[in-house]
């Protein structure tokens, strides 16, 4: 792992963060806010690792707005989004309540208190790890267990089937999955890259697919039949490799015929399209993320406020 550019991700996306803090207001486009983020991170020296992801009330993820996108900031508004330099990646999400209620206030609270304890009991264990070499104790199971005991003690439910997970190079979710409840899966994290992502709500703790979200991701390189989705393949290959782009980005690019090719690419079994993902129950959701880094040395929290 390239330990570097992994921290130069870390820096960006803080520095990404500070900045959506401020742009994120109630009645903004949504378009506008995706867009200034990702023009931030490309200003700061990255790239987006996905689409900015902004997802609204009971919709938990995987929302970007398309290209003709009319919707405004409102609710309990989730921003998700990461940095890629050369691959490696740093993700991170915050919520915001953007109604003035007072049960978003405190559902944007509880993600935020199980994301913290998780990060420090991790932090404890590899300081011990550090300190006596004698490998680090930490299993996913337990960092799940804090998660749910955490939201729960806050009068709330953590998503079930969300979770955090490990991450390579050009590789979001690289086969660990960090739970947000204790699963009984006793996995031990090894060195690595990771993203601990709780999620709460006042709902059934679980979601569902919902509408397509126009975010798609490479799992086929065979040729298509048109010269012209063969053409945005080799773009999709060229600049985004395996990591999740959208429809947006390539309308930006090719316009209405790049969404024409998009289909076909799906259809040809080259593209994988995520669905939107919402909360069984149709009740709010918040989310916190934060990337860490262990190494011989301990932890690195990657991304910070």
């Amino acid at each position: 792992m390239s330990t570097e550019k992994i921290l130069k991700a870390g820096k960006i996306a803080s520095q990404v963060k500070i900045y959506a803090r401020t742009i994120v207001k109630k009645g903004i486009p949504l378009l506008e806010i995706a867009e200034k983020i990702e023009a931030k991170i490309f200003e700061l020296g990255g790239k987006p690792a996905f689409p900015v992801n902004l997802s609204i009330n009971e919709v938990a993820a995987h929302y970007t707005p398309g290209h003709d996108d009319k919707t405004a900031a409102n609710g309990l508004l989730k921003v998700d989004f990461g940095i890629n330099v050369d691959g490696w990646v740093a993700d991170n999400a915050f919520s915001v309540d953007l109604d003035e209620n007072e049960e978003n206030k405190k559902l944007v609270k509880a993600s935020e208190n199980a994301l913290s304890e998780a990060v420090e009991f991790i932090k404890s264990k590899t300081a011990d790890y550090r300190i006596k070499r004698t490998g680090i104790s930490i299993t996913t199971n337990k960092i799940g267990s804090i998660i749910s005991k955490t939201i729960e003690a806050s009068g709330f439910s953590p998503i079930i089937n969300l979770s955090g997970h490990s991450m390579e190079q050009y590789s979001l979710h690289a086969g660990i999955t960090i739970p947000n409840i204790d699963d009984g899966k006793t996995i031990k994290l090894e060195e690595g890259l990771y993203a601990i992502e709780p999620f709460a709500t006042p709902g059934s703790g679980k979601v569902r697919d919902g509408k397509p979200s126009g975010i798609y991701e490479l799992t086929s390189e065979k040729s298509p039949r048109s010269s012209l989705a063969r053409e945005i393949l080799e773009f999709i290959k060229k600049e985004y490799n395996t990591l999740p782009f959208c429809s947006r980005w390539i309308f930006k690019k090719f316009e209405a015929r790049g969404l024409f090719a998009l289909k076909e690419l799906e259809a040809n079994g080259n593209l994988h399209h995520f669905s939107q993902l919402v909360e069984v129950s149709d009740s709010k959701v918040s989310q916190a993320e934060q990337t860490i880094f262990i190494d011989k040395e301990g932890i690195v929290i990657v991304t910070t406020e």
